[in-house]
């Protein structure tokens, strides 16, 4: 029983909330000095160092750079602008600009936590002046967050094609269906609340045609960004972590041309930010790597996908407890530490039974969106609440329905492989 020792700390130091970087570190470090010591701690140190002498990572602090330049290039403005003129007229019309925003952003930011903090500094302030409850607005805005890592170029998208060896340019095309069904889901959540509520539309008429079409123009430079990335993927211009450098160059061209607001003052605080957000990430994944290498070595990921195969061999039924397991772990851990540390664990199980890589990461992606959700520790839930100043049983209260909407598109998702597979066989 000494060989999952560090997991048992693994979950302890969580539990204790300590940060989950040096909760990996702590305890593969137990592991390697007092279990197994066979094995040098010069060599245990080289494996650390290494882990981020990786091509394919650098995509990630690229693509958290292009979150923080569009947060200063005007790119959101001019987005929220677009969706305000297209369904602003509707029923509680903020609360599904707050969702298309976050959807139209999605291959932008890529980043959940990135998306609620802008909205909440940004729409939710205009929410509450329209007569819109704080919790239904904080509310809205985490869940609509949970949107924006499943459209590429999403940050977990990446790292799932890296852990799983599978393409990121498939990972990336797969995500476009499931995004949409959860903004759908949201919207018309939204609605029956906001008519029950009797929530004000943020305009009184439908926006002219010729206003549509001004937004839109203004948009377009914004919105030809994802696609671009991926038209480029596709046709072997540039690499995913090429796609970022890209993706980081179009953005800054487009905020000090076309809508003239990046300006070089900025450009520090988007260094800074970048440093950041990359830092945390790159610590996050190291120390899992170590982690990796010790359940490597105890061949712990063969036995759990044993034990699974041995509870259920029907694919449907083991897809459903994986889906219990992940919705579980996402509420206690952080979205992106439980997909790296969970994937190894799972992936030779479901592979077993014939679940097609690519699926099962949409999966696992949209299950850990929803935990950054749901209390106690949704990351998410946590951003929004502490911008905006809302009771956490307040929260939950009005997320609920919410979270419903998304478990059934969750469900959908799971049980529909052709659904998920749709465009990246098509092309």
């Amino acid at each position: 029983m000494e060989i999952y020792l560090p997991i048992i700390i693994l979950f302890s130091l969580f539990l204790l909330n300590i940060p989950i970087a040096f909760s990996l570190i702590a305890s593969s470090l137990v592991y390697f000095l007092f279990i197994n010591t066979s094995i040098p701690v010069t060599l245990v140190m080289q494996r650390f160092i290494s882990s981020a002498s990786s091509f394919p990572l650098l995509a990630i602090p690229f693509f958290i750079m292009v979150g923080s330049v569009m947060n200063y290039s005007g790119i959101s403005r001019s987005l929220l602008s677009l969706a305000d003129s297209l369904i602003g007229h509707k029923t509680g019309g903020l609360a599904h600009v707050n969702v298309a925003l976050s959807t139209l952003m999605g291959g932008i930011s890529g980043s959940a936590n990135a998306d609620a903090a802008m909205q909440s500094k940004i729409l939710a302030p205009e929410m509450t002046k329209r007569g819109y409850d704080l919790p239904f607005t904080a509310a809205i805005t985490a869940a609509s967050s949970s949107i924006s890592p499943v459209i590429p170029p999403g940050i977990n998208l990446i790292i799932y094609a890296l852990l799983a060896n599978v393409s990121v340019h498939e990972m990336f095309i797969a995500g476009y269906v499931p995004a949409f069904m959860m903004a759908l889901s949201l919207m018309v959540t939204i609605a029956i609340i906001a008519r029950r509520r009797k929530y004000a539309p943020s305009r009184s008429e439908p926006a002219p045609g010729k206003e549509r079409l001004h937004y839109l123009g203004k948009a377009i430079p914004a919105l030809l960004i994802p696609f671009g990335i991926i038209l480029g993927m596709r046709f072997g211009l540039f690499t995913p972590t090429e796609a970022g450098a890209i993706a980081v160059l179009l953005c800054a061209i487009i905020g000090f041309f076309v809508y003239r607001e990046l300006k070089v003052i900025h450009l520090p605080a988007i260094f800074k930010e970048t440093i950041q957000g990359t830092s945390s990430v790159m610590f996050i994944i190291i120390g899992a790597m170590i982690f990796g290498y010790y359940m490597t070595l105890e061949q712990i990921p063969q036995n759990v996908a044993s034990a699974l195969i041995q509870v259920t061999d029907n694919k449907l039924v083991l897809l459903m407890l994986i889906n219990l397991l992940l919705l579980i772990v996402g509420m206690f851990i952080e979205g992106g530490a439980a997909m790296i540390i969970l994937t190894p664990l799972l992936l030779p199980a479901v592979l077993n039974l014939g679940v097609n890589p690519v699926h099962f990461g949409i999966i696992v992606i949209v299950n850990i969106m929803i935990g950054g959700v749901t209390p106690p520790f949704g990351s998410m839930m946590f951003t929004v609440c502490s911008i905006l100043k809302v009771k956490l049983m307040d929260f939950v209260r009005e997320v609920a329905p919410l979270l419903l909407a998304l478990f059934i598109v969750l469900m959908i998702l799971t049980y529909s492989e052709s659904l998920v597979m749709f465009l990246p066989n098509l092309l």
